[in-house]
């Protein structure tokens, strides 16, 4: 029976037994101690929210980032760094089990090579953002460990040397089994990389803010195939003759998401115009076919006309022999003609004769 203080009033901590009342500070000191860790392992110049497994870390030093990452980590941003080369011991000297870690995001970090191993302590990764950074390779090792990788982001993040190979070799992404959205954009591709088609399970590619001036009939008929998403736009589109299958493809597809937004750059006439506005008047097409039957049919009739003519003189070679003899004689008696007249005007005899009638 709970008893009364001396102003009548009941004692709320005798309300409760002294069993529940342990239980209860164990509980509470329970929750302050996990607070405490999480206060203290969260590392320096980091944001850390542990119910959702955040951990956000801006410009520090890769070693201090690293070594103190929380065991219940599952979405690690580190971004502003100047993490050259991303080695695999980055990840493994912070003692943490990254078994769990379900996004990396890697961005702004100046990292130009990755370490073949990088990623083999990470096979929970679905969300990997490497965007605006300056890879010089890509590796056929480069995203080992990643079979469950689903999101890759390559946003501004290619140098010239991985801009080749990414479209001439597909090697890099037989890891990528699970891969279903590729992003690179903003890597001033110069046509489409058909290679990244060879990723069974890929469903949508961002391919915009690139120098794609179109689509070639062969990776159309791929696209067609695999039924991948395509975000094109924006891309400097050249809008002649060689777009009509492009043209086409976008008329009847459903896989250019972006098609309604996709401008010609060039000619200047069509400048700004949508694609998807355009009518085959507005290319000025010439038929490429018949235009070369044209010339291949002019060029059978001058040779004809010239056999012809070749025909002509050798069967009349006499005839024309003897006008041309003819023709000879005759401009020479003419010309004897003259010089006799000549003769005959300038004897100064004739002159004397004809003053003395």
């Amino acid at each position: 029976m709970p008893r009364k203080n001396l102003n009548g009033q009941y004692n709320s901590n005798a309300l409760l037994s002294p069993p529940r009342y342990n239980c209860w500070l164990l509980i509470k000191l329970m929750g302050l101690l996990i607070f405490m860790n999480v206060t203290v392992s969260c590392p320096l110049n980091c944001y850390c929210q542990s119910n959702t497994g955040l951990v956000q870390c801006h410009f520090p030093s890769p070693q201090e980032v690293l070594v103190d990452i929380p065991y219940w980590v599952q979405n690690l941003s580190l971004t502003g760094s100047n993490i050259t080369f991303l080695q695999a011991s980055i990840f493994r000297s912070n003692g943490t089990n990254l078994s769990n870690l379900s996004t990396l995001i890697l961005t702004n970090n100046n990292i130009e090579a990755i370490d073949p191993d990088a990623f083999l302590q990470m096979p929970s990764l679905t969300t990997l953002d490497l965007s605006f950074n300056c890879l010089h390779s890509i590796p056929n090792a480069t995203f080992m460990g990643l079979s469950q990788l689903q999101v890759l982001k390559l946003n501004c993040a290619l140098g010239e040397p991985a801009q080749r190979e990414l479209l001439l070799n597909s090697q890099w992404a037989e890891s990528l089994r699970s891969l279903r959205t590729l992003e690179i954009t903003g890597n001033e591709l110069p046509s489409f990389p058909s290679t990244v088609l060879n990723i069974e399970s890929l469903q949508t590619i961002h391919i915009g803010n690139n120098s794609i001036e179109r689509v070639d009939v062969e990776t159309i008929s791929a696209l067609r195939v695999k039924k991948v998403h395509v975000y094109l736009s924006p891309n400097p589109i050249v809008c002649d003759c060689d777009i009509r299958a492009m043209l086409l493809w976008l008329r009847n597809t459903s896989q250019t998401l972006d098609a309604h937004i996709l401008q010609c750059s060039t000619p200047p006439n069509l400048n700004g115009t949508l694609v998807a506005h355009l009518q085959s008047d507005n290319l000025k097409c010439i038929n490429e076919d018949l235009e070369t039957a044209s010339y291949v049919f002019f060029g059978i009739v001058l040779a004809l006309i010239g056999v012809i003519f070749l025909m002509v003189l050798y069967l009349n070679r006499r005839g024309i022999k003897r006008w041309l003899n003819n023709f000879r004689e005759a401009c020479r008696d003419q010309m004897e003609g003259y010089h006799y007249r000549y003769e005959q005007d300038s004897d100064p005899r004739r002159s004397n004769a004809s003053t003395g009638i």
